[in-house]
């Protein structure tokens, strides 16, 4: 399940995100959170990010 709201992924969360060539496959990668991508406050596929290893993808778990 996709993490749609902007809000709920601050700079330093730690995430699993799902990158772009991942998307048939739904392999996750981890990381922590660099940037925020997505403009919006809501996005139904998922925030985009950029992690602080430069990886970009949209958000589907937070890791607590």
């Amino acid at each position: 399940m996709p993490i749609s709201n902007r809000s709920a992924v601050p700079a330093g969360t730690h995430v699993m995100v799902e990158k772009k060539e991942d998307q048939r496959s739904g392999k996750l990668t981890e990381g922590v959170v660099k940037d925020i991508l997505t403009n919006s406050s809501i996005h139904p596929r998922g925030i985009k990010v950029r992690l602080e290893s430069g990886i970009v993808g949209r958000v589907q778990k937070i890791i607590e």
